[in-house]
C-alpha cells in the first residue's frame, strides 16, 4: 500500500517502509483509509511489526456521509470485519465525510448521523474515537454529548481542515462542554499553539 493524501494517490512512501522507520519511535500509529481495498494488505503489514509497537494504533475511515460531506464513504461493515479480524487490538477512529464552505452557514451532526454512527458502533468492543470537525463541533454539541454518552470506550478527536474558519473560542467551547479526558485535538498553527496557550500547557 502507498501512503497519500487526497487529492493525491501517489507517493513514493510505502507503507512499510514508513512502519519499519515508526517502529524505532515513541509515535502511535493512526492509518487513515480511503479504500476498503488497502486495508487487509495494510493490517497485515502492520501484524509483522507489532511485537515492536510500544504505542498505540489508531485505524480510521470516514464510514459515513457527514455535513456538507459526500457519500464516498469506506463500506462500513466490510472495514469493520476486516479491522476486527485482522487486527483487533485497535482504537477504532470512525468518521463522517465533511464539507465546509467559507462564508455559509455550516450545519452540523445532527440527530440522523450519530444516531446511525452509534448504531453501527454498538456492537463493538474497541475503543472508539469519532474524528469530528472543530468547525463544525460548536452547533452540534447536544448531538455528540449523546454520541458519547452511550459508552465510556468513546472518544471525540477534534480536527481541523486547512481552509476551515473557527477560533480558539470555539475550541475551548468544546472543552468547557465534553468531559477533557474523552477529547483529543489534531489541529493546525497557528490555532494549536494559541488553544495550547490558552489553556495553560
Amino acid at each position: 500500500p502507498i501512503m497519500a493524501h487526497p487529492p493525491e494517490t501517489d507517493s513514493d512512501n510505502t507503507l512499510q517502509e514508513w512502519l519499519e522507520e515508526i517502529v524505532n519511535t515513541n509515535k502511535g500509529i493512526k492509518l487513515d483509509f480511503k479504500s476498503l481495498e488497502a486495508v487487509r494488505p495494510s493490517l497485515e503489514l502492520l501484524e509483522h511489526v507489532k511485537q515492536h509497537l510500544r504505542r498505540p494504533v489508531w485505524i480510521n475511515a470516514d464510514i459515513l456521509p457527514g455535513p456538507n460531506g459526500n457519500n464516498t464513504v469506506v463500506d462500513a461493515k466490510e472495514f469493520l470485519d476486516t479491522v476486527t479480524s485482522c487486527f483487533p487490538n485497535v482504537t477504532l477512529s470512525l468518521g463522517w465525510t465533511t464539507g465546509w464552505h467559507p462564508g455559509k452557514h455550516n450545519k452540523g451532526y445532527d440527530w440522523m448521523m450519530v444516531r446511525e454512527m452509534a448504531q453501527i458502533c454498538n456492537t463493538l468492543s474497541q475503543p472508539v474515537t469519532f474524528p469530528v470537525r472543530a468547525a463544525l463541533v460548536r452547533q452540534s454539541i447536544s448531538e455528540l454529548c449523546w454520541l458519547i454518552q452511550q459508552s465510556d470506550r468513546y472518544s471525540l478527536t477534534v480536527w481541523t481542515g486547512k481552509e476551515d474558519v473557527y477560533s480558539v473560542e470555539d475550541l475551548l467551547y468544546i472543552r468547557e462542554n465534553f468531559d477533557k479526558s474523552r477529547v483529543y485535538y489534531d489541529i493546525l498553527e497557528p490555532q494549536n499553539s494559541e488553544f495550547r496557550k490558552a489553556i495553560g500547557v
